[in-house]
């Protein structure tokens, strides 16, 4: 059985891992070997049974999504890893990618559009649905914050004052205002609120 796909499931939820395997196993040609239900497990049972294709949930214990794929990839350059996920923010879109995801499907598709996306990224091209494609298209246009103003909009978010993140990250209350000004500008918005917003929406930030 040469021609089968050997699949690995990687999701938090048990439910949802099951509910996948059930639903893949019936697909002709498709082996479900093994499911991981966090990252470093993601990481471990890859290296003990070398999947053809990984489907990959981004919200993870331990070792998030991204990561995890960072880290197959970084030993296996070859692995096939498809996202499947609630999350569309381009930012999630554009990380995941940018760490080696040939393909990213949100939850909520059906076992045809599933299975086909499967068997796209097993003969080793890209899945990327137009919905999602549009996303990154709008990340990759637009100017990326640098790693002090991305520190700084995850204290926003957490809702700290410029004097809070001052003492936080050990800078003056005008320099915490400079990124601040600079943030907004890059994401296109008015406010803090707007920022904390907007950052939440597109997965630049989480709330763990």
């Amino acid at each position: 059985m040469t021609d089968t796909i050997r699949i690995l499931i990687v999701d938090d939820h048990h439910i949802v891992r099951q509910g996948l395997a059930a639903l893949l196993n019936t697909v002709p040609g498709f082996e479900v070997l093994a499911e991981a239900s966090d990252g470093d497990q993601a990481v471990e049972l890859f290296r003990k049974h070398r999947p053809d294709v990984t489907l990959m949930d981004l919200r993870l214990p331990r070792l998030n999504g991204v990561e995890a794929i960072a880290r197959i990839r970084a030993d296996y350059p070859g692995a096939r890893i498809v996202v499947l996920t609630t999350y569309d923010g381009d930012e999630d879109i554009y990380r995941a990618l940018q760490a080696g995801a040939k393909g990213y499907l949100l939850k909520g598709m059906d076992l045809a559009e599933l299975s086909e996306a499967i068997r796209t990224v097993h003969a080793g091209r890209t899945r990327i649905p137009p919905r999602v494609a549009e996303k990154l298209a709008e990340r990759m246009s637009g100017a990326s914050l640098t790693g002090r103003e991305l520190e700084v909009l995850k204290l926003i978010v957490a809702g700290k004052s410029n004097k809070d993140i001052g003492n936080a990250l050990f800078i003056s209350e005008a320099t915490v205002k400079t990124h601040v000004n600079s943030l907004l500008s890059k994401l296109g918005v008015e406010d803090r609120t707007q920022a904390a917003t907007s950052a939440l929406q597109r997965g630049i930030v989480h709330l763990d």
